[in-house]
């Protein structure tokens, strides 16, 4: 096995190294605690809390795969719900394996009255990621028999369960915030088309869904299924590391999700997008006016690609098809303007030295509001959709967390940099 060498004043330390299948290689640092030292790495930007073989990034070079599938190639070929089970599994299923599957997840996707009337509880102004958090974690209640983490039966059903109505949960979010009536899942149509009609359908009408909107929301799901260590997913990891269930992992890592910095990027790319069109000023004289006054344009750079985001091209073409095709009339002016201001927008980004030197490339989030908001959703209910998206990637590090033999409950280390011992003083003594 190959070693690294570290060495601290007088002190020398011989450190184990991890080969990988692609990527960077991985010291291992975790014996320096018994020599009385520990690594300092805010943010944790060199730190891997684990071995993996679901997700690979080489963000250098606009490079991510699943279970070594380019997801360009997903996306052209699968779809939502086979991509799930190769995250889960580490293979692509047999036509016997997929319809099995969908079919557990399709007869699954029922919520019983008693969980009805629990989400007409939520006042409609809730926030919808909330809302799904409390949801994803009160299954749990009323799925009792699938909260054992040791056993892979009461897991299995869980992770299919949490696939199966994340969906229903999220449209009876969507259909309460406006004030409509809950629809019941219809298990003869797809994931993605039942989904959109639960979202738009007037109850006791046929509903059609859009070709196009299906297949272009079924390959934001595949894009946003799984993107390796970030913020959320390791909140999953670190909750289940403590066997937490399936079901409250995946409600902690909704919650990490909801922070603007992480899930909530897409609605803040289109409150800038509207902002610029709004400015009184042309692209071009927003962005100087950007730079000189040191403001960050949203949706341009990424902590892990220094390239071209994979996952936003994907998004961008399906925007275009969405813009280009001959039936446009149902899209207001304002969003084909928005579209114009964002295609500038890049076009800037990618020729201006300013950006191109500091790597920010347009990411995922630059286009993905854009296409929710073409399909019908408002803003709010853009990071349900990513986390929509996200919950196979979740299952499939949870239940890799608890088969690897070296996870330990996460308890990461610190350096104490307050006060040395005193001693208390009195108030009286106190100046």
């Amino acid at each position: 096995m190959a070693t690294a060498h570290l060495e601290v004043d007088s002190n020398t330390f011989s450190l184990p190294v991890v080969k990988a299948t692609d990527g960077p290689d991985g010291i291992v640092v975790s014996g320096l605690r018994n020599d009385g030292w520990v690594t300092l790495d805010p943010g944790f930007l060199t730190t891997a809390q684990c071995e993996s073989k679901i997700t690979y990034i080489d963000g250098a070079n606009s490079i991510l795969r699943y279970r070594g599938y380019p997801i360009e190639q997903l996306c052209e070929k699968s779809d939502f719900l086979e991509v799930a089970w190769l995250l889960r599994h580490g293979e692509l299923p047999t036509q016997e394996q997929y319809d099995r599957f969908c079919s557990a997840v399709n007869h699954r996707t029922m919520v019983g009255e008693d969980f009805r009337t629990f989400m007409g509880s939520f006042p409609r102004s809730a926030h919808p990621m909330s809302m799904l958090a409390s949801a994803v974690n009160a299954l749990a209640t009323f799925y009792p028999d699938t909260n054992d983490v040791s056993d892979s039966d009461q897991l299995d059903e869980a992770a299919t369960i949490i696939m199966a109505k994340a969906r229903t949960i999220v449209s009876y979010i969507f259909r309460r915030r406006r004030d409509e009536p809950m629809l019941f899942p219809d298990y003869s149509r797809g994931y993605v088309d039942d989904f959109l009609r639960m979202c738009f359908a007037v109850p006791y009408e046929p509903f059609e869904s859009d070709p196009l909107y299906v297949h272009a929301l079924g390959r934001l799901l595949i894009i946003h299924a799984d993107h390796e260590q970030n913020c959320s997913t390791s909140v999953v990891r670190i909750a289940g590391s403590a066997h937490a269930s399936l079901y409250s992992a995946i409600a902690a890592g909704i919650n990490a999700l909801s922070g603007p910095l992480h899930g909530g990027a897409n609605e803040a790319v289109l409150r800038q997008l509207k902002a610029i069109r709004d400015s009184g000023k042309s692209v071009k004289e927003f962005v100087e006016w950007s730079k000189a006054n040191g403001v960050r344009i949203s949706g341009l750079g990424h902590r892990v690609y220094k390239s071209y985001d994979p996952r936003a091209a994907i998004a961008r073409k399906y925007l275009e098809m969405i813009m280009e095709r001959e039936d446009t009339s149902r899209l207001p002016e304002d969003e084909r303007a928005l579209f114009g201001v964002a295609t500038e927008l890049e076009k800037i980004a990618m020729n201006d030295d300013y950006f191109v030197s500091r790597h920010l490339y347009p990411n995922v989030d630059f286009y993905t509001g854009l296409i929710y908001r073409s399909i019908g959703f408002d803003p709010a209910m853009f990071t349900t959709l990513f986390a929509l998206g996200r919950i196979p990637g979740w299952i499939a590090q949870y239940r890799e967390m608890l088969s690897d033999p070296k996870t330990k409950i996460g308890r990461p280390r610190q350096v104490y940099t307050g006060e040395p011992r005193r001693d208390y003083i009195p108030m009286d003594r106190r100046g």
